[in-house]
């Protein structure tokens, strides 16, 4: 077991109730060297938000709680994190289909987003909240506009994320400005859940001057960002036939790779590009989301393993909901695992126990909280998942990563908790009133589907 002397003798103090006891699961841990194991018959001992011990479920028997969960024949998780995403576009789901990018973007998506308003991004935001919670999500880092709906979302429901505004060069500074006042006026919100980034969209829509004066405002606030960057290999090559650069040397020239910087995808990231990256010196990680590659047909995938042998992590994500037609990290896990063998050519990798790591531990460093998320330990967050495995499609069990990875579903998610705080209770939200939402957005759709205008929020050419 994990636990640590103090934590021990914790546990053996009746007059000290716990705010929370998870017992009887088989625990999911990490070791020193970060390997992935698994306890049996194990306790979850949560207080203030925090795992107070790991240990077994006979210590715990007679200790004192405020709320007990008996997860007898369930996993418990690390919760998993949705490293990139714009959550409110849950309501463009299945919009958009069978279309190449450039006629995706220009002729359905931007021209509905210029719809937007607040109250549209708010209710979005909160459908795809109870959507990743009820997926065992606990974490995701976002993209979008209206960020300060999302942020009241966020609070309201009980879940962590990293927020950041988007915006364009063709908003004037204007939109750089809205991004850095968002990023310091939310960091650090919601008790502690919220955790802010500056967001230019992407080189192909933010000019190098807008990119250096956001590398120079983020080493100056000391935040992290968050941006598309070598999205497919169209889009490098696009960018060296005009610019005779990639995606990749693009941020290197303008002082992105000097910061703590999120590239989402990188499927388009060149052989030439990995120096440039090795020579960021490990601040620079990478967001995958394999389902919308394959919808998109492009041609190649993250190369995670090259991004590994570099000492870049990459974390799982889903993209929208508009092109992956869904917030499901359990599928992204599950495809990064087939697609990186089939791309690799190689059966031994992605091997379930790395998929596990990647859609834990590695997808918390992506998002800047590899030190307090990403591990069920004592010390770290209680943002963790319990997973129901006795369903006939998970049995009989004869390896358990490979059973998490490839058998179990993002159903079989049966609870999920964030800093200590239950969302969701034996499939119950407890947070969230999903038909109430799905009403005001039904009320809604019509006027935010309205193409008739012509408007775009922005044209894409790569």
């Amino acid at each position: 077991m994990t636990d640590s002397p103090a934590a021990s003798s914790a546990d053996a103090s009746a007059g000290s109730p716990a705010d929370l006891i998870i017992t009887g699961c088989t625990v999911l841990v990490h070791d020193d060297q970060e390997r992935i194991g698994f306890e049996e018959d194990a306790a979850i001992v949560v207080r203030e938000g925090v795992v107070e011990s790991v240990t077994t479920a006979a210590a715990v028997r007679h200790r004192a709680a405020v709320e007990r969960v008996d997860a007898r024949g369930q996993v418990a998780l690390p919760g998993l994190i949705n490293c990139h995403t714009h959550a409110p576009m849950v309501a463009l789901r299945g919009l958009a289909e069978d279309l190449p990018t450039e006629e995706w973007f220009n002729d359905v998506v931007w021209p509905v987003e210029s719809n937007l308003t607040e109250k549209d991004v708010e209710f979005r935001a909160r459908l795809a909240c109870a959507e990743m919670i009820r997926g065992g999500v606990t974490c995701f880092a976002d993209h979008y506009f209206a960020m300060d709906a999302v942020a009241a979302v966020v609070t309201e429901c009980g879940i962590r994320a990293q927020l950041g505004q988007t915006y364009f060069s063709s908003q004037g500074a204007r939109g750089r400005e809205r991004s850095v006042d968002f990023a310091l006026r939310r960091q650090g919100g919601a008790g502690g859940r919220i955790t802010t980034a500056l967001a230019p969209h992407a080189p192909y829509t933010v000019t190098d001057d807008d990119l250096a004066a956001t590398a120079e405002l983020a080493r100056a606030h000391g935040l992290p960002v968050h941006l598309h960057a070598a999205e497919n290999r169209d889009q490098a090559e696009t960018s060296l036939a005009r610019h005779g650069v990639t995606p990749i040397d693009i941020l290197e020239r303008t002082g992105l790779l000097d910061t703590d910087v999120l590239i989402a995808h990188g499927t388009g990231i060149l052989d030439r590009d990995l120096p440039v990256l090795e020579r960021a010196g490990g601040r620079v990680a990478v967001a995958t989301a394999p389902r919308g590659y394959l919808k998109f047909a492009w041609p190649t995938t993250t190369p995670v393993r090259a991004l590994r042998d570099i000492g870049v992590p990459v974390g799982l994500a889903t993209d929208g909901a508009a092109s992956n037609n869904s917030l499901d990290v359990w599928e992204s896990m599950a495809l990064t695992s087939l697609i990186q063998k089939s791309a690799e050519g190689d059966p031994r990798w992605l091997t379930s126990r790395q998929a596990l790591h990647h859609a834990t531990l590695q997808s918390a460093r992506t998002v800047g909280l590899g030190e307090s998320i990403g591990r069920i330990a004592p010390g770290w967050r209680a943002d963790l998942v319990l997973v129901d495995l006795t369903g006939p499609h998970t049995q009989p069990v004869h390896d358990l990563a490979a059973t998490l990875v490839h058998s179990a579903r993002s159903a079989d998610v049966r609870t999920t908790v964030v800093d200590g705080r239950i969302l969701m209770r034996d499939r119950e939200l407890l947070t969230i009133d999903v038909p109430a939402v799905v009403r005001e957005l039904g009320e809604r759709m019509p006027a935010l589907l309205d193409r008739g205008h012509g408007r775009r929020i922005q044209e894409y050419d790569t």
